[in-house]
């Protein structure tokens, strides 16, 4: 073995540049997470010198500024390849606070090596079990494999909650409204206390503590465009069905029909001119869920459902991504996505042989082949999660529950 090969081996995770970056970081994040979101979360002052493994619901772009906050140590974060994957500014990051990486959507063992080896170096992590920010206001789907990669880790869990994020900046908008949030640590589970439970048994302790429903509250938050872009999440007129939708200010219209509502301070959607059967964003997610998987596949193989122009990119991952083609015609099939279908560079992604497909951020698409990691942007309203939902209704043929749509 080389003298270099012998040097990386034993190089360690966690470096002594991590607690100094911590510290010399807080002042500025809390005074950025108090300008943009109003909280100053709670410090965790029973942490002591212990590492921990964080597990904390996902609201807001921010949410991991708020649990390093909360502890003094250095905090290592999972973070998805999308942060890996930005030249130099990706290094610069990986330098600054090592963030795990790890393929979303995706099974990533590499991940789980490296979370072991941090555990076993002293280092806390922390994991939003979620793998998304909540769309409804209700904390999301979660795998079950947290339970026992949790045990394998050994370290006491310490479930940390955020309140009040999806009220003050929704996954679907752009700008922050003024309310009312709260960021802590409500459990600590010691190693002693689940070594006693099934796997069954602590994920269901794990999901129980992180459970947040904003969907439905009567809290208030302030802002002149509480509505926009909320079509980045909504895609299911309740009159019409599969449709394209549009939002100014504080109210969002379906352009087929016309069904208007209007989103109020407290959440609520109210009806201009008809009724509207919502009360809730929440709702008419669930709604637009359902209407999914009542959909048959083979209805939208002639024709499209949808169609976005777009510009597409390659993803080299945990190394940069570089643009395909701009201006695309994308189009959404029952059983396909296809990108320029009438071109002679017609590309097309069969979803038999995709292996994933994943929202990041508010609206990017991310698609995985076993080859390929593609990436999907289109503009400020584009809407990622209806190719998503597709894909994993497509999958869930023959699968009795056929419940998850991919968040």
């Amino acid at each position: 073995m080389s003298r270099s090969a012998v040097k990386a081996k034993k190089e360690p995770w966690c470096r002594f540049r991590h607690r100094v970056v911590s510290v010399l970081l807080r002042p500025v994040v809390w005074l950025l997470c108090w300008l943009k979101y109003g909280i100053s979360p709670e410090r965790f002052r029973q942490q002591g010198k212990r590492a921990y493994l964080i597990l904390y619901n996902h609201q807001t772009p921010l949410d991991q500024f708020f649990v390093g906050l909360s502890f003094r140590r250095p905090v290592y974060y999972l973070a998805t390849e999308d942060i890996f994957s930005m030249g130099w500014v990706s290094k610069l990051i990986s330098w600054l606070v090592a963030p795990i990486p790890i393929a979303k959507a995706t099974g990533d063992m590499a991940a789980v090596k490296t979370c072991i080896r941090v555990a076993r170096e002293g280092g806390t992590i922390a994991i939003a079990p979620e793998g998304n920010r909540t769309y409804s206001g209700r904390t999301g789907h979660m795998a079950d494999s947290i339970a026992p990669l949790a045990r394998k880790l050994g370290l006491p869990i310490a479930l940390y909650r955020i309140e009040g994020g999806y009220g003050v900046e929704p996954r679907w908008s752009d700008k922050p409204r003024r309310g009312r949030m709260r960021s802590y640590v409500s459990r600590v589970m010691e190693p002693e206390e689940y070594a006693a439970w099934t796997d069954a048994e602590l994920f269901a302790q794990i999901k129980d503590g992180l459970f947040v429903d904003e969907g439905c509250d009567n809290v208030r938050y302030r802002s002149k465009r509480r509505a926009e872009f909320l079509e980045r999440a909504m895609y299911v007129c309740p009159r019409c069905g599969l449709s394209e939708l549009e939002s100014e200010g504080n109210r969002i219209r379906c352009r087929r029909c016309g069904l208007t509502a209007e989103y109020g301070e407290d959440k609520r959607l109210t009806a201009i001119g008809a009724d509207f059967p919502y009360p809730y964003v929440g709702q008419w997610y669930d709604a637009q869920c359902d209407f999914v998987r009542r959909l048959d596949p083979a209805e939208y193989r002639a024709q499209p459902a949808f169609t976005d122009t777009v510009q597409l990119y390659e993803v080299a991952l945990r190394k940069n991504k570089t643009l395909l083609r701009s201006g695309a015609r994308m189009a959404l099939y029952g059983d396909r996505i296809t990108i320029d279908e009438n071109a002679a560079s017609a590309l097309a992604l069969p979803f038999d042989e995709l292996t994933a497909a994943a929202v990041l951020g508010r609206n990017k698409l991310n698609l995985y082949t076993r080859e390929t990691v593609y990436q999907i942007t289109g503009s400020k309203r584009f809407n990622a999660l209806k190719y998503v939902n597709f894909y994993y209704h497509y999958q869930n043929r023959g699968n009795a529950n056929g419940e998850f749509l991919g968040l």
